[in-house]
């Protein structure tokens, strides 16, 4: 089995959780008003499942057995995985979960200027002059568009402003 074939099936195996949750459970939760609507609030979730399984069926059946006696270039090589940048990778990922444990303590805007400036940085970003202000105006702005245009209700300053 190749690698892509692995990640395609636990890809269809999550969108078959997260298709199970929008079909069943989601029916028993809608108000009485919303049972005749045309589009109701579980309809995206079963939409994005079904559109996922389709995509991971679709990889599954097209990426066959690897019949040539080398690696091709372009694919991942996974019985070599050191000449990745794994330590990337891992650093990003605990910037994600970083970012989610210090969203309510600090706020929005410190959160995601720590967030896009450090990332930045771990994926290299070297010109801080550029990097601090474009992190600064880009928290400002998801922040303005969520809070004032959409409005949804996002802490902007630590829980102690």
């Amino acid at each position: 089995m190749t690698l892509d074939r692995a990640i395609a099936g636990i890809f269809i195996l999550i969108c078959l959780i997260y298709g199970y949750t929008a079909f069943i459970t989601m029916e028993a939760n809608l108000l009485p008003f919303e049972l005749n609507m045309t589009f109701l609030p579980n309809t995206m979730p079963k939409v994005l499942s079904v559109l996922g399984v389709i995509v991971g069926l679709v990889v599954v059946i097209q990426t066959g057995p690897n019949n040539q006696a080398e690696i091709d270039p372009s694919e991942i090589d996974y019985r070599n995985m050191r000449q990745y940048k794994l330590v990337q990778a891992l650093l990003l990922l605990a910037l994600m979960v970083a970012y989610a444990l210090l969203l309510r303590p600090i706020g929005f805007l410190a959160a995601t200027t720590s967030f896009l400036a450090g990332g930045s940085m771990i994926l290299g970003e070297r010109r801080y002059i550029v990097l601090f202000p474009v992190a600064v105006f880009t928290a400002f702005l998801i922040w303005y568009l969520v809070h004032e245009v959409l409005g949804i209700f996002l802490r902007p300053w630590p829980w102690f402003i």
